[in-house]
Formats: C-alpha cells, structure tokens, sequence
C-alpha cells in the first residue's frame, strides 16, 4: 500500500505539472527554445502519469480485496486513459525521430505502441458495453481513432511536405486530451467534492481540441504551400 501511496503522488504531481504547461508549447514558437524545453518538461510529465495510472489502475483491478464494481471499472477505464497519455506522447516524439524517413517504418516499438492503443481501444470499449457504462463504451473510440491513424502514418510511405510536423502536432494534442480529460473525470470531483460530473464534460476535451488540430494543419499547410 506504501508503493500505493507513492504513485498516487508521483501521478498528482505530474499530472498538475503536465496540466499547468500543455498549452504553452501550444502557442510559442515551434522549435523555439521555450517550446522545446517546456514541451520536453510536459513528455516527462506524462510518461510518469501514463506509468503510475498503469500501475494504480492494475493494483485496483487485481490486488485491491475491497474493490467494487465501479472501482474496479473505473481502474480498467485509468489503463485506457494511461495507455492514450502515453501512446500520443510517445507518437508525438517519435516522428521527430524519424522525420527523414522515406519509406515504410516498421520499427516494432513503433509498431507495438500505436497497435496497443488501437487494442486497448477496442477491448475496453467492449468492457463498457457489457457493464452498461456510456463513458468506457464510447471514449475509447478515441484510441481506436488514433491508433489507426498512427499505424496508417507507420506503414507507408509518407506524403505530403512536413509530414512529420503535422503528425508531431497532432499526436501531442492528442495528449492533451488525455491530460485534461483525465483531470475531468477523476480530479475534478474530488477537489469540487462531487459524485460524478455529466458525460458531455468528459468530452469536452476532444470537442475542443480537434478544431484546434483542424484549424493548425490548415493554418500551417498555407503557411508551407506559399513558401
């Protein structure tokens, strides 16, 4: 339970580091020092949110004695969400990393992580369905979304000038879903100290943050066409 108490204050502290800075890589210079250094700062953030919710989530499921059914539903949804966190930051770094690529990418790591998001996607999706839960059952259409974009963009050949850039941007947004997505549903009510908060907030995230991604591939497509 000390290992417990331990990552539960790992994942609070930086998830409010993560939720404090994921905009401003957002809005400074892209390949700026700020942008780099606060956007470096978030990834880390995120990996110790995505690796402590894993674990939390899985000692609920597996070793917590007094779980209950929603507990335990809410645990299996906390590996969704650590596994969404996780997969866009990785996705986001790693076309970077191979920018220059001009063929398939076929690297299993890759490969592994954009196909585990899409899964996980799928299977808790199905959890949701048989417990009746709206929440499990639809959010993870976003996994299976992005997953099969990721595998999309991994195993052809890339088109388009600055690819990389698009999918860099658009992974890392999608990481911010997960950052305040997961805040509204597990945080926020515990500091406003309520049961539940309505389904159309848990969404709200992806409501926003999609025009945000639509509206930057526009914005920067133009701004690389008349160059």
């Amino acid at each position: 339970m000390t290992l417990f108490l331990l990552f539960r204050g790992l994942h609070i502290g930086a998830g409010f580091t993560a939720l404090l800075l994921f905009w401003i890589p957002m809005v400074t210079k892209k390949g700026g020092k700020v942008h780099n250094r606060v956007g470096w700062i978030y990834v880390w953030a995120m990996g110790l949110v995505s690796l402590s919710a894993f674990y939390m989530g899985a000692y609920r499921i597996f070793f917590d004695r007094d779980a209950d059914l929603e507990r335990i539903s809410f645990s299996w949804f906390l590996i969704f969400i650590a596994i969404l966190s996780g997969a866009t930051a990785w996705y986001g770094i790693r076309v970077l990393r191979f920018k220059k690529r001009s063929g398939a990418h076929r690297v299993i790591p890759d490969l592994f992580v954009s196909g585990l998001l899409l899964g996980s996607g799928i299977a808790i999706g199905l959890y949701g369905f048989t417990i009746q839960s709206p929440l499990i059952t639809y959010f993870p259409l976003i996994g299976v979304f992005l997953g099969s974009v990721q595998l999309k963009y991994w195993l052809r050949k890339p088109t388009g000038r600055m690819h990389w850039f698009f999918q860099h941007f658009s992974g890392m947004i999608g990481c911010c879903i997960a950052t305040v997505t997961a805040f509204l549903v597990f945080g926020a009510p515990r500091l406003l100290q309520i049961q539940s908060t309505h389904l159309l907030l848990w969404f709200l995230p992806t409501i926003i943050f999609v025009p945000v991604i639509i509206g930057f591939s526009i914005y920067y497509r133009r701004l690389f066409s008349s160059k």
